[in-house]
Protein backbone atom coordinates (compact mmCIF):
# COMPACT_ATOMS: atom_id res chain seq x y z
CA UNK A 1 0.00 0.00 0.00
CA UNK A 2 1.15 3.13 -0.95
CA UNK A 3 -0.53 5.93 1.19
CA UNK A 4 -0.89 9.10 -0.64
CA UNK A 5 -3.77 10.94 1.00
CA UNK A 6 -2.33 13.59 2.74
CA UNK A 7 -2.83 16.92 1.73
CA UNK A 8 0.62 17.96 2.22
CA UNK A 9 0.32 21.36 3.43
CA UNK A 10 4.17 22.67 3.85
CA UNK A 11 4.28 21.74 0.01
CA UNK A 12 2.11 25.06 -0.53
CA UNK A 13 1.42 26.34 -2.70
CA UNK A 14 2.49 23.40 -5.42
CA UNK A 15 -0.12 21.02 -3.79
CA UNK A 16 -3.13 23.80 -4.17
CA UNK A 17 -3.65 22.09 -7.58
CA UNK A 18 -1.50 19.07 -7.47
CA UNK A 19 -1.77 16.29 -4.91
CA UNK A 20 1.97 15.85 -3.64
CA UNK A 21 2.26 12.32 -4.56
CA UNK A 22 2.24 13.61 -8.61
CA UNK A 23 4.72 16.21 -7.13
CA UNK A 24 7.55 15.66 -9.78
CA UNK A 25 11.78 14.48 -9.12
CA UNK A 26 14.10 13.50 -11.53
CA UNK A 27 11.59 13.70 -14.68
CA UNK A 28 8.40 11.88 -12.73
CA UNK A 29 6.18 11.82 -10.19
CA UNK A 30 7.29 10.64 -6.73
CA UNK A 31 4.67 7.80 -6.93
CA UNK A 32 5.67 6.44 -9.61
CA UNK A 33 9.08 5.85 -8.24
CA UNK A 34 7.81 4.26 -5.72
CA UNK A 35 5.13 2.37 -7.84
CA UNK A 36 8.36 1.19 -10.30
CA UNK A 37 10.34 -0.24 -7.27
CA UNK A 38 7.70 -1.96 -5.72
CA UNK A 39 6.97 -3.83 -9.07
CA UNK A 40 10.56 -4.63 -9.42
CA UNK A 41 10.88 -6.17 -6.15
CA UNK A 42 7.57 -8.42 -6.55
CA UNK A 43 4.67 -6.58 -5.39
CA UNK A 44 2.20 -6.51 -8.72
CA UNK A 45 -1.16 -5.87 -6.45
CA UNK A 46 -0.35 -2.12 -5.06
CA UNK A 47 -3.09 -0.45 -3.30
CA UNK A 48 -3.34 3.45 -3.56
CA UNK A 49 -5.56 5.37 -0.95
CA UNK A 50 -6.06 9.32 -1.39
CA UNK A 51 -8.13 11.98 -0.67
CA UNK A 52 -6.67 15.66 -1.74
CA UNK A 53 -7.67 15.65 -5.70
CA UNK A 54 -7.57 12.06 -5.50
CA UNK A 55 -9.44 11.88 -9.22
CA UNK A 56 -6.06 13.03 -10.26
CA UNK A 57 -3.97 10.77 -8.91
CA UNK A 58 -6.22 7.93 -10.69
CA UNK A 59 -6.34 10.02 -13.72
CA UNK A 60 -2.60 10.10 -14.02
CA UNK A 61 -2.25 6.29 -12.91
CA UNK A 62 -4.87 4.22 -14.19
CA UNK A 63 -4.73 0.88 -12.96
CA UNK A 64 -1.27 0.49 -13.27
CA UNK A 65 -0.73 -1.44 -16.73
CA UNK A 66 1.41 0.96 -18.05
CA UNK A 67 4.07 0.26 -15.09
CA UNK A 68 3.61 -3.60 -15.23
CA UNK A 69 1.52 -3.32 -11.77
CA UNK A 70 -2.34 -3.96 -10.77
CA UNK A 71 -3.27 -0.61 -9.11
CA UNK A 72 -5.95 -0.39 -6.59
CA UNK A 73 -7.60 2.58 -4.97
CA UNK A 74 -8.81 3.31 -1.58
CA UNK A 75 -10.76 6.60 -1.46
CA UNK A 76 -11.78 9.19 1.01
CA UNK A 77 -13.46 11.78 1.20
CA UNK A 78 -11.75 13.63 4.23
CA UNK A 79 -8.44 12.02 4.95
CA UNK A 80 -8.57 9.64 7.39
CA UNK A 81 -5.13 9.96 8.81
CA UNK A 82 -2.32 7.13 8.52
CA UNK A 83 -4.06 4.20 11.06
CA UNK A 84 -7.33 5.13 9.85
CA UNK A 85 -6.27 5.07 6.11
CA UNK A 86 -4.95 1.75 6.50
CA UNK A 87 -8.26 0.07 7.61
CA UNK A 88 -10.23 1.23 5.81
CA UNK A 89 -8.06 -0.51 2.61
CA UNK A 90 -7.77 -3.53 4.54
CA UNK A 91 -10.90 -5.48 2.65
CA UNK A 92 -8.42 -4.77 -0.65
CA UNK A 93 -5.02 -5.64 1.68
CA UNK A 94 -6.37 -9.27 2.38
CA UNK A 95 -5.41 -11.00 5.42
CA UNK A 96 -1.67 -11.82 5.58
CA UNK A 97 1.28 -8.85 6.39
CA UNK A 98 1.33 -6.06 4.15
CA UNK A 99 3.91 -3.84 3.13
CA UNK A 100 2.73 -0.06 3.45
CA UNK A 101 5.30 3.10 1.94
CA UNK A 102 4.17 6.72 2.63
CA UNK A 103 4.04 8.72 -0.71
CA UNK A 104 6.21 11.02 0.34
CA UNK A 105 9.44 9.73 1.50
CA UNK A 106 12.22 8.55 -1.47
CA UNK A 107 14.02 5.40 0.22
CA UNK A 108 16.46 3.22 -1.47
CA UNK A 109 16.02 0.09 1.07
CA UNK A 110 15.62 -3.22 -0.23
CA UNK A 111 11.58 -3.42 -0.35
CA UNK A 112 12.16 -7.22 -1.39
CA UNK A 113 14.11 -7.60 1.75
CA UNK A 114 11.71 -6.23 4.08
CA UNK A 115 8.92 -8.11 2.58
CA UNK A 116 10.29 -11.18 3.10
CA UNK A 117 11.57 -10.66 6.70
CA UNK A 118 7.59 -8.93 7.34
CA UNK A 119 6.70 -12.08 6.25
CA UNK A 120 7.20 -13.53 9.47
CA UNK A 121 5.03 -11.34 11.29
CA UNK A 122 2.16 -13.73 11.67
CA UNK A 123 3.90 -17.13 13.41
CA UNK A 124 6.22 -14.69 15.30
CA UNK A 125 3.00 -13.24 16.96
CA UNK A 126 4.61 -9.48 16.05
CA UNK A 127 1.75 -6.92 14.94
CA UNK A 128 4.62 -4.74 12.78
CA UNK A 129 8.09 -4.21 11.75
CA UNK A 130 9.44 -1.13 10.89
CA UNK A 131 12.27 0.65 8.96
CA UNK A 132 14.33 3.05 10.90
CA UNK A 133 16.87 5.19 9.75
CA UNK A 134 19.02 7.76 11.67
CA UNK A 135 17.84 11.06 12.50
CA UNK A 136 17.38 14.08 10.22
CA UNK A 137 18.42 17.52 11.17
CA UNK A 138 14.61 18.30 11.04
CA UNK A 139 13.72 15.53 13.41
CA UNK A 140 16.43 15.15 15.69
CA UNK A 141 14.77 13.68 18.74
CA UNK A 142 13.77 10.62 16.47
CA UNK A 143 10.64 8.13 17.22
CA UNK A 144 11.15 4.85 18.90
CA UNK A 145 14.46 3.10 19.99
CA UNK A 146 15.70 0.12 18.24
CA UNK A 147 17.80 -2.50 20.47
CA UNK A 148 18.56 -6.14 19.45
CA UNK A 149 15.84 -5.82 16.49
CA UNK A 150 12.85 -4.66 19.03
CA UNK A 151 11.53 -1.78 19.04
CA UNK A 152 10.55 0.29 22.01
CA UNK A 153 9.14 3.87 22.98
CA UNK A 154 11.58 5.20 24.98
CA UNK A 155 14.35 4.04 27.21
CA UNK A 156 17.58 5.15 25.49
CA UNK A 157 18.52 6.75 21.72
CA UNK A 158 15.74 7.03 19.53
CA UNK A 159 15.92 6.35 15.63
CA UNK A 160 13.30 7.75 13.27
CA UNK A 161 10.44 5.83 11.65
CA UNK A 162 10.94 5.73 7.64
CA UNK A 163 7.73 5.26 6.69
CA UNK A 164 7.98 2.10 5.41
CA UNK A 165 6.63 -0.61 7.30
CA UNK A 166 5.03 -4.28 7.36
CA UNK A 167 1.74 -4.86 9.33
CA UNK A 168 -0.35 -7.61 10.41
CA UNK A 169 -4.33 -6.82 9.73
CA UNK A 170 -5.33 -7.61 12.89
CA UNK A 171 -2.84 -4.09 14.64
CA UNK A 172 -6.02 -2.24 13.02
CA UNK A 173 -8.84 -4.39 14.37
CA UNK A 174 -10.55 -1.74 16.74
CA UNK A 175 -10.72 0.69 14.53
CA UNK A 176 -13.90 1.13 12.71
CA UNK A 177 -14.40 1.38 8.94
CA UNK A 178 -14.14 5.17 7.90
CA UNK A 179 -12.75 6.32 11.66
CA UNK A 180 -9.82 9.15 11.61
CA UNK A 181 -6.83 7.13 13.42
CA UNK A 182 -2.99 8.12 13.59
CA UNK A 183 -0.90 4.93 13.60
CA UNK A 184 1.80 5.93 16.31
CA UNK A 185 -0.41 5.07 19.74
CA UNK A 186 -1.32 1.76 17.86
CA UNK A 187 2.25 0.99 17.43
CA UNK A 188 2.87 2.71 21.17
CA UNK A 189 0.73 0.07 22.29
CA UNK A 190 1.84 -2.69 20.35
CA UNK A 191 5.27 -1.75 21.24
CA UNK A 192 4.49 -2.13 24.91
CA UNK A 193 3.66 -5.44 24.41
CA UNK A 194 6.56 -6.25 22.78
CA UNK A 195 5.29 -7.10 19.62
CA UNK A 196 7.03 -5.06 17.03
CA UNK A 197 10.34 -5.57 15.56
CA UNK A 198 12.56 -3.28 13.73
CA UNK A 199 15.81 -2.96 11.01
CA UNK A 200 17.84 0.07 10.61
CA UNK A 201 18.23 1.46 6.97
CA UNK A 202 21.84 2.86 6.41
CA UNK A 203 20.99 4.44 2.87
CA UNK A 204 19.56 6.91 1.27
CA UNK A 205 16.29 7.77 2.72
CA UNK A 206 14.52 11.47 2.56
CA UNK A 207 11.18 12.87 4.13
CA UNK A 208 10.12 14.82 0.31
CA UNK A 209 7.78 17.36 2.98
CA UNK A 210 8.58 20.39 1.77
CA UNK A 211 9.43 22.31 -1.71
CA UNK A 212 13.49 22.66 -0.64
CA UNK A 213 13.19 18.97 -0.28
CA UNK A 214 11.75 18.29 -2.92
CA UNK A 215 14.31 20.35 -5.23
CA UNK A 216 16.85 18.82 -3.07
CA UNK A 217 15.73 15.16 -4.50
CA UNK A 218 15.01 16.18 -7.76
CA UNK A 219 18.99 17.30 -8.12
CA UNK A 220 20.09 14.35 -6.33
CA UNK A 221 18.11 12.16 -9.45
CA UNK A 222 19.07 14.54 -12.02
CA UNK A 223 22.81 13.85 -11.36
CA UNK A 224 22.41 10.19 -10.95
CA UNK A 225 20.80 9.90 -14.42
CA UNK A 226 22.92 12.63 -16.31
CA UNK A 227 19.93 14.91 -16.96
CA UNK A 228 20.11 18.77 -16.66
CA UNK A 229 18.30 19.98 -13.26
CA UNK A 230 14.55 20.89 -13.95
CA UNK A 231 13.74 24.20 -13.82
CA UNK A 232 11.45 23.88 -10.92
CA UNK A 233 11.18 20.77 -9.38
CA UNK A 234 7.44 19.62 -8.59
CA UNK A 235 6.14 21.24 -12.19
CA UNK A 236 6.41 18.47 -14.58
CA UNK A 237 3.09 17.76 -16.03
CA UNK A 238 1.01 14.63 -15.38
CA UNK A 239 -0.43 13.59 -18.94
CA UNK A 240 -3.70 10.91 -17.36
CA UNK A 241 -2.63 7.80 -17.62
CA UNK A 242 0.92 8.22 -19.18
CA UNK A 243 3.92 7.62 -17.66
CA UNK A 244 6.55 10.11 -17.11
CA UNK A 245 10.04 9.56 -18.64
CA UNK A 246 12.99 9.54 -16.36
CA UNK A 247 15.52 7.26 -14.86
CA UNK A 248 14.78 3.48 -13.66
CA UNK A 249 15.51 2.22 -11.00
Amino acid sequence: MILAAGRGERMRPLTDACPKPLLAAGGKPLIVWHIERLRDAGFDEIVINHAHLGAMIEAALGDGRQFGAHLRYSAEADALETAGGIRQALPLLGDAPFLVVNGDVFCDIDVAALRHTGESLAPAGDLALLAMVANPPHHPAGDFRLDAGRLARDGGPRLTFSGLGVYHPSLFAEIAPGAKAPLAPLLRTAMDAGKVGGVLHTGYWLDVGTPARLAELDRRLRSASGAAPAERAGRTPVEPGKQQPGPRR
